[in-house]
């Protein structure tokens, strides 16, 4: 697999494609969002996480794979930088524009249920991990299938912070499940890397595009 350092304003991200990749096929696209322990400035921090390692074991593994790092605090500090590359990646000539998902662990987990809802018209699936998010605006998830994990152990986030989320998601009438290890502790994502069930999953879906978002906070009363 080849790996290819980029940027795209002051967001450095990293693409890796599959073996054998022609620029003039289509390819489905994971996009992944780190934690917090990989924040930093330098390509190696986003290059090590283990979502490439795990992923690398993988058998005829047909995905582009786009990792940003998380330059500033949180995933928040770069928020319209990660919508931009959302957008720009969804134009790229080899991205299958049907076939885009999105997963990431602990920060990135809450920036997957952020991201998903901000602009749910790009993704096709996603798989937030041990994350957590605004469950009173699941209805924006309606067209997204999800497919959540946590470990059952986890103090760090609660696993009642992503059964929150796919509770709601579920309500609003989606399509959502949620993955409890019963045994792990925070660390619910190298099992979720290694999970070959979880690619397999990702292909079973196309983007919907999002028809009929809901939007249902405009109510000043409502939601302060």
């Amino acid at each position: 697999m080849i790996y290819e350092k980029c940027e795209l304003g002051k967001l450095k991200y990293v693409l890796r494609y599959p073996d054998g990749f022609d620029q003039d096929k289509s390819y489905p696209l994971i996009i992944c969002l780190h934690g917090a322990g990989y924040r930093g400035d330098d390509y190696e921090r986003v290059m090590a996480n283990p979502y490439f390692k795990e992923t690398e074991k993988h058998e005829a593994f047909p995905f582009v794979m786009a990792a940003p790092l998380c330059t500033e605090d949180t995933w928040f500090d770069l928020w319209g930088a990660l919508k931009t590359l959302v957008a720009e990646l969804a134009r790229t000539s080899f991205v299958n524009e049907k076939q885009i998902y999105l997963m990431g662990a602990s920060m990135g987990g809450y920036g997957t249920w952020q991201l998903a809802m901000s602009m749910p018209e790009y993704f096709a699936a996603i798989a937030p991990i041990c994350g957590g998010g605004m469950y009173w605006n699941a209805g924006r998830l309606i067209n997204v299938p999800v497919w959540a994990f946590h470990g059952a152990l986890d103090t760090t986030v609660l696993p009642e912070e992503s059964k929150k989320m796919v509770d709601a998601v579920n309500k609003k009438g989606g399509q959502a499940r949620l993955t409890v290890y019963p045994e792990n502790a925070h660390n619910a994502w190298s099992d979720t890397y290694a999970n070959p069930e979880l690619f397999a999953w990702f292909l079973q879906h196309e983007n919907s595009n999002a028809q009929d978002i809901v939007n249902e906070y405009s109510d000043a009363d409502a939601f302060g």
